[in-house]
């Protein structure tokens, strides 16, 4: 493979839409970078087939393949790129495989907060399993809970009004109930809480209406105070 197929395409494509990780991933174990990287591609994937906007039909047939290659990775028998840095990890693969038909249902617009958490907390909780593997850390019980805002502050970065619950008093209000269900540091291993902490900030931003234009003082701080333990 090559060009954006290849193992370095998926990580570049992620870090393009992340450029702010550059300088918080100093909080990091260097051996952890290529796979924090990998892991996270993977999640921009399922992300990007979540908030897709047009047909669904070709999104539908990508999250058929990938509950097909992650119940794979269990034998170790990856074909996808991001398989070479994932699989050799033991992780719950096919628990994560079994959450990716959620994604599908999510797409609807919900009536309220409530059941847009719900229709999306097995996936949320699936990743917060993996996250535990890969990272080598226990599985904090609101691991899951800090993985599910994320997710559903990203639909509103992607979709706008088109991801807000049909209850929930509009896209700001939504954008309000999101951030006040989001700590500055929240629980799961590092590269989550680093993560989180980069998402959250661009949430406030679009929440204050300005443009997202982050100071590297002020990202450094953040990271260092999401990296704590």
């Amino acid at each position: 493979m090559t060009g954006s197929d290849s193992l370095d395409g998926f990580l570049d494509k992620w870090r393009e839409r992340w450029p702010e990780w550059s300088l918080v991933d100093r909080f990091v174990a260097p051996e952890l970078h290529r796979r924090t990287v990998a892991w996270f591609a993977l999640l921009q994937e399922f992300d990007d087939m979540l908030n897709i906007a047009g047909d669904p039909l070709p999104a539908n047939a990508k999250l058929g393949w990938w509950g097909e290659e992650l119940r794979s990775w269990a034998g170790q028998r990856s074909r996808h790129p991001l398989g070479r840095v994932l699989e050799p990890v033991r992780a719950p693969w096919a628990q994560l495989a079994e959450a990716l038909p959620d994604l599908t249902e999510a797409r609807d617009v919900v009536a309220d907060p409530a059941q847009a958490r719900s229709t999306l907390q097995r996936f949320a909780d699936a990743v917060a399993a993996v996250e535990a593997a890969l990272f080598d850390t226990p599985l904090q019980s609101a691991a899951g809970d800090a993985v599910l805002t994320q997710l559903l502050a990203q639909r509103v970065q992607d979709l706008g009004a088109a991801a807000v619950p049909s209850a929930a008093g509009g896209e700001a209000a939504w954008q309000q109930v999101l951030l006040a269900r989001w700590p500055a540091r929240v629980a799961g291993p590092r590269p989550r809480r680093l993560y989180a902490a980069l998402a959250r900030a661009r949430l406030q931003a679009r929440i204050r209406g300005g443009d997202y234009q982050p100071a590297p003082a002020a990202l450094l701080w953040r990271g260092w105070w999401a990296a704590r333990g």
